[in-house]
């Protein structure tokens, strides 16, 4: 489990691909290996991945990562080159503060940079979701003016949804934008997204009630959540 609370930009320093996946190369690391053991996770970008190597010791610090072709076809971890900075965070501890929101480091997909404006010292960016499909039906149901997402592993604050044009826009200030590689993304650019956990147990448990699955006290609810706003639209 993490919190989208970036810890440290580490830098791609090497790459190497073979037919099943591909293993990175994070350097510049040292300030979050300090505890790190092998089969430890880290969030690279919002994806949750295991550290197969590393040395601590080494000047700046590096470890490895395996990542299988399913990773690299749902994050945006394919593209990126020798030289990015990578967002890394390791997994929550027990013992630490919770200061973001639950992020599983699960990337659902990956949207666009459809525009970039500054507002004072802040930063508004604007991303589209892609068009959905059988295999990866939309996320927008999940995503609420004021909820949560993590973007390329940033837990950050939605300000604004459009559900037929598929976009959603946050706001970096400029803390944030100093402190994690999404401010220097251009428009057209990739990012990771993961959407709010809680919304998704939220779904299925309605659709378990309404389905006959789950328990009377949450069928119950439902059902008078419906009876009133049909009433208040005086439909019944």
């Amino acid at each position: 489990m993490f919190t989208g609370l970036i810890e440290h930009l580490g830098t791609v320093s090497s790459i190497e691909r073979d037919s099943g996946g591909c293993t990175l190369t994070i350097a510049d690391s040292a300030p979050i290996l300090p505890d790190c053991h092998i089969g430890d996770s880290i969030a690279v970008n919002g994806a949750c991945l295991t550290v197969t190597e590393f040395d601590k010791e080494a000047q700046g610090g590096w470890f490895r990562v395996w990542l299988a072709n399913e990773t690299l076809q749902r994050t945006d971890l394919g593209e990126r080159k020798v030289g990015d900075q990578v967002n890394l965070e390791r997994a929550m501890g027990a013992h630490v503060r919770f200061g973001g929101h639950f992020v599983q480091a699960h990337v659902d997909t990956t949207a666009v940079i459809v525009d970039r404006k500054p507002d004072g010292e802040s930063l508004r960016l604007l991303f589209q979701l892609p068009e959905p499909t059988a295999e990866r039906p939309s996320l927008l149901p999940y995503l609420i003016p004021k909820g949560y997402v993590a973007i390329d592993g940033t837990s950050l604050t939605i300000t604004s949804v459009h559900d037929t044009e598929r976009t959603f826009g946050v706001m970096l200030i400029k803390h944030t934008q100093e402190k994690i590689t999404l401010s220097r993304k251009p428009v057209r650019a990739t990012v990771n997204i993961e959407v709010d956990m809680v919304g998704k147990f939220v779904e299925k448990s309605v659709h378990a009630a309404l389905s006959g699955g789950g328990g009377e006290g949450v069928r119950a609810l439902v059902e008078k959540v419906v009876e009133d706003v049909l009433a208040k639209k005086g439909i019944v």
